[in-house]
This record gives structure tokens, C-alpha cells and sequence, in this order.
């Protein structure tokens, strides 16, 4: 497996792709106004308190304030509510908890107005950023992400990722964690910390300590609300929880931020360092590495798969649905049901894609074509599960049911990303599907055409600037057809037709 990493900056924000094998798999974007991402800390204004939803709203600055619930609170909120009154002072400096005295856990069935008071300040992390009208989602268990483990303030549990399986090597990672834990901390340790020594370890959990510690003395005589710690960058953000052995190219067409990446990857992952490049070519970054056709072809409202096989995606209020369609797809299997596991699997695999590409959030129901044999509905479970597990964010899948349906939670952390894929029609007012999706359309049809033998000539119509497209150049897309399939495919020119209008005919 080949994971690359395609940053483009521009002067406003910079936008991230990750690709594996070739294939975009996650689309990002950093916006320099950015002020409310999953993982700021924010020293924050307590506004009304609302015991009838055992919850607070909270003024982090966002016109519609943060909402905090009493279960998001954290055991220990109460001592860090004492933590910063002695900070906002000025006098206390001790910043470690080494000599701290903690207060009394609250109840975990108790109620908010007898923590939170309005008016009082508070130090609050963002979980969900804000979404359409709402406000930011917010927490009072604060925790300070590094490559390898998170630190939890206040609390004295140590912890590992479920994600790491073998028992032995969580033992191990629990007393490493336990030998270097500093007091009044908590750890968790995350996957990519398998297998790493008690050095790497302590690096990463000073490298926190050390956030933390000038997180602290920011609170000191400041303004509510404030951000005062940030989550790091995208692009380091990024780094720090993929970042593996699979890594063969991080490429920006930006020289600051190259030096940015190349000085975090000293401290995470030296080794590493050599695969950052800065793009130089006259062509822009994301045309060189066929993202920009990507993004085209995998934002509609269809998505073509391999055989003309396609998913519609449809989005309302309450969950996202995902029909499962075989198309025009030539049947080599056996059976119907063969071409329907084929069709599934290939679907399994794209929905996976999908979700993580378009940041897809919530409930999400997948409607795969029926299949009645209880061993193939395993395998497409099993399929699916696995495609998934390369997903970081959380989420749940639900067997498929006898009707064919697959259930799926997926946490909502961030709006989901939406891009405008239909241009101006220019034969008549309204908008047609991007030219670059009408191509995929030609090739998967082609395909149809010629798998079937008795094909002995084909034929393409299409409007004259598809067919001026299609034959421009020596190294034109047709010529890509005749060395990929060794078929020469006559295309004809058609002033009759609309823009986006083709058919094929067979000699």
C-alpha cells in the first residue's frame, strides 16, 4: 500500500489529499480564520445553565454559543474548576498537579447547576465544531494529543487503544506508561504507540506536558473567552495520527510550509524526512496528481464504480442514504446472486471511501442489492468492516438485514464537506454533470462494448467538442483506448447532438 499526502496552499487556506494507491481517500481543508477546531482549548464563559437538559450554553466567542452537557463534564470538573481559580491569579505556577490537591469526583447522575454557575470562566475543549445553526459541542475533560499517547489532566488512569489487540503488548504499554506517568495525569496510549519504546514514549509525553504547561500560563489575567490552546495544523494533525511506513511522498507546492513539515517530522518520525518535496511544475498540484479529476467524479450525486456499476448518495435532515446500483455492469458471474456479492463488495469498498472523503456524519443506511445466501451477506459484512477499519473516525456498523440493509453511525465532528460538482450547461439555461464524469460515463460503456466479441467495429457519436477532445493530439484519449484494449474506435462528430449527449453503434 502507497499512502501519499498532496497539500496546496493558497493565500486564504490550504486544502490536504490523501491518497492510497492514487486513489483520494480524504479531502481537507485549513481555513486561516479557522477559530473553532475539533481539539482548541478555550478558557470560556459559563452563560444560562439549563437544568431541565442538565446542560450549559457557553460563550466561546462563536455568535451561537457552545452547548456543554453534564455527562461531557469530566469526573474531575471540579477540580478544574479549583486548577483555575488558583491559576487566574497569577500567584500559583505550579503547572505540573505534582503538589496539586485534587478535589471530589462528581456524581455521574448529578445535575449541572450544582457544578456550573453563569458567569463563572471555565477551560472547555471543542468536540464537534459548529454546524449549520448550531454552536461548537464542548468538553471539560480536557485531553492533549500527541503521536503516540494523549494526556488527561486530573486523572490517574492509564489507558490503551482497543485497536491494539495483542494482549501481551498492551501489558507492556501499561507499564511503560505507569513508569513514566507524571502525577495528576492520565494516559492513553494510541495505536501507532505498538511496539515503541519507553524513550519514544517519554519524548511524546513532554512534548505534551509542554503544551500544557504554556496552555497555563495563558490564563493568568486573560479575557474570557480566549483560545489558548490550539490543535495543531492540519497538515502536522494529519502527520501525527496516519503517519506510517506506507508513507511515500508529501508534496506541497508551498516552500514555508515544507520546511513546517519536514522540522515536525524530525521530532515524529525522522526517517521520514526525505519524502517531503515542494512541487515545481508548471502544473498546478492537484492536475499533476489527478486529484482535481477526482474530486469531480466523487462529489455528485452518482459515483461510478468499476462496469457501470454506480452509488446515489442522498442527504436529508435526519441520515444520509446510499443506493447500491449494478447499472449496465456485463454479468460474468454464474449467477444472480454471484454478481450481486461481486457488485456488493466492489460497493463495500467505495461506501468506505465515501464516508471518509465526505466526512459523512451521523446515521447512515446503505441499501446493497439483495443477496439471499446468509454466507455472502457475512462476507459483505466482514468486507465492510474491514475497509472501514481504516477510518479514524468512530463509528459502528450493523450486520446487513434480510431486506439487504447495512446501518452505520459515524461521529460528527465537522460539517460535512460538500463540493459543487454540475457546471453551466451551454446549450440551455440550468447545469449539467461536469465534463470529466461524462468520460467515465464513455469508458465504462466502451468497456460493455467491447467485452462482447461479436463487436467487430464500434463506433462513437458525440458532439463536436467531445469528439475534438477525445482525437486532439498524438497522444490523444482515443489512442489511450487503442493501446489499452488494442481497438481502434471510430469517433464521429455529430452537430445534431447536445453537449453531453453520446451514443455508441457496433459495425
Amino acid at each position: 500500500m502507497k499512502t501519499e499526502l498532496i497539500i496546496r496552499s493558497n493565500s486564504s487556506d490550504i486544502d490536504f489529499a490523501l491518497l492510497r494507491d492514487g486513489k483520494l481517500i480524504e479531502l481537507n481543508n485549513e481555513t486561516t480564520g479557522n477559530k473553532f477546531s475539533v481539539g482548541d482549548i478555550f478558557l470560556a464563559k459559563i452563560g444560562k445553565v439549563l437544568t431541565g437538559l442538565n446542560a450549559s450554553f457557553v460563550n466561546v466567542g462563536y455568535p451561537k454559543d457552545g452547548f456543554l452537557h453534564y455527562h461531557d463534564l469530566g469526573a474531575q470538573v471540579n477540580s478544574l474548576n479549583s486548577f483555575i481559580k488558583k491559576v487566574s491569579t497569577g500567584n500559583y505556577k505550579e503547572f505540573t498537579l505534582k503538589n496539586f490537591q485534587k478535589e471530589e469526583d462528581i456524581n455521574k447522575d448529578g445535575s449541572i447547576n450544582k457544578v456550573l454557575k453563569t458567569g463563572q470562566n471555565l477551560l472547555v475543549q471543542i468536540v464537534k465544531e459548529p454546524i449549520s445553526t448550531k454552536g461548537p459541542r464542548l468538553s471539560s475533560e480536557l485531553s492533549i494529543a500527541g503521536r503516540f499517547l494523549v494526556l488527561v489532566p486530573f486523572s490517574n488512569r492509564v489507558s490503551v487503544s482497543q485497536k491494539i489487540e495483542d494482549p501481551k503488548e498492551k501489558d507492556r504499554l501499561k507499564r511503560l506508561a505507569k513508569s513514566i506517568r507524571p502525577k495528576g495525569f492520565g494516559v492513553i496510549l494510541r495505536t501507532v504507540a505498538e511496539g515503541k519504546k519507553v524513550a519514544e514514549l517519554d519524548k511524546d509525553l513532554q512534548n505534551s506536558l509542554d503544551r500544557w504547561k504554556t496552555m497555563c500560563k495563558r490564563i493568568a489575567n486573560t479575557n474570557t473567552p480566549t483560545k489558548i490552546l490550539s490543535e495543531l495544523n492540519r497538515a502536522s494533525s494529519i502527520l501525527r495520527d496516519v503517519m506510517n511506513d506506507s508513507f511515500t511522498n508529501i508534496i506541497t507546492n508551498d516552500e514555508t510550509l515544507k520546511v513546517e513539515i519536514k522540522e515536525y517530522l524530525q521530532e515524529i518520525y525522522p526517517e521520514k524526512e526525505k519524502i517531503v518535496k515542494l512541487h515545481r511544475s508548471d502544473i498546478p498540484i492537484f492536475e499533476k496528481y489527478g486529484i482535481e479529476r477526482q474530486i469531480k467524479t466523487s462529489f455528485g450525486k452518482t459515483v461510478s464504480m468499476s462496469r457501470g456499476a454506480y452509488l446515489v448518495i442522498e442527504h436529508t435532515e435526519a441520515l444520509h442514504v446510499i443506493d447500491v446500483n449494478s447499472g449496465n455492469r456485463s454479468n460474468k458471474a454464474g449467477s444472480q446472486e454471484d454478481t450481486a456479492l461481486e457488485v456488493n463488495l466492489i460497493a463495500a469498498s467505495e461506501v468506505a471511501r465515501q464516508l471518509q472523503l465526505r466526512d459523512m456524519g451521523g446515521i447512515i443506511v446503505v441499501d446493497f442489492i439483495d443477496m439471499h445466501k446468509v454466507e455472502n451477506r457475512n462476507k459483505l459484512f466482514q468486507h465492510l468492516k474491514e475497509e472501514m477499519s481504516f477510518d479514524r473516525t468512530k463509528h459502528k456498523i450493523l450486520p446487513p438485514s434480510k431486506f439487504g440493509l447495512v446501518q452505520i453511525t459515524r461521529q460528527r465532528v465537522r460539517p460535512e464537506l460538500s463540493i459543487k460538482t454540475t457546471e453551466t450547461n451551454p446549450n440551455i439555461n440550468g447545469e449539467v454533470e461536469a465534463p470529466i464524469v461524462l468520460l467515465d460515463k464513455i469508458e465504462g460503456d466502451l468497456e460493455k462494448y467491447l467485452s462482447n466479441p461479436k463487436n467487430k467495429k464500434i463506433q462513437l457519436n458525440v458532439h463536436p467538442f467531445i469528439a475534438a477532445y477525445l482525437t486532439k493530439g498524438v497522444n490523444s484519449v482515443r489512442f489511450k483506448w487503442y493501446l489499452k484494449h488494442k481497438k481502434w474506435i471510430t469517433i464521429i462528430p455529430r452537430d445534431a447532438y447536445t453537449y453531453l449527449h453520446y451514443k455508441f453503434k457496433t459495425l
